[in-house]
């Protein structure tokens, strides 16, 4: 097993539904470490930065939009294979084909949009995790433990 660290990013729903706390706890049931978090509004230049892959794309202002609703809650998280643990907890990326049980599948939006408003972003690569935890946070923030 590998040790590693993941970003999660707890989306506007997950704020405003006021449920950070019972999915972070899941995390934390699972043996998970938590080695840094923050709540942050987002730039639309993070943004086009996160999203450079469908930064073109006709849907990304309502993807800008959304996620600009309410300030996020980044998460850096550790532990054994935790980018594919954490993936595998939250369920596919659209809500309304997650199974109950899964992280998404018990809070996700089951609505046109449940392929955004999934309550949580996860890194879904070691690579992506390194580059996404440079982008949410500063250095010094993510704190081994």
């Amino acid at each position: 097993m590998a040790n590693e660290t993941t970003l999660i990013l707890f989306k506007p729903d997950a704020v405003k539904q006021n449920i950070v706390g019972k999915v972070l706890a899941r995390y934390e049931a699972e043996g998970f470490t938590i080695n840094g978090i923050k709540m942050m509004s987002l730039s639309d230049e993070i943004l086009a930065e996160h999203y450079s892959h469908i930064a073109d794309k006709p849907f990304f202002p309502s993807v800008r939009e959304f996620m600009q609703e309410t300030p996020v809650i980044a998460l850096a998280l550790s532990g054994d294979n935790v980018i594919s643990r954490v993936r595998d907890l939250l369920g596919p990326t659209d809500s309304k084909e997650a199974a109950a049980g899964t992280i998404r599948g018990d809070f996700g939006e089951k609505s046109e949009d449940s392929k955004m408003r999934n309550v949580c972003h996860a890194s879904d690569s070691s690579e992506a995790a390194e580059a996404e935890l440079q982008r949410f946070f500063n250095a010094g923030e993510v704190v081994a433990r």
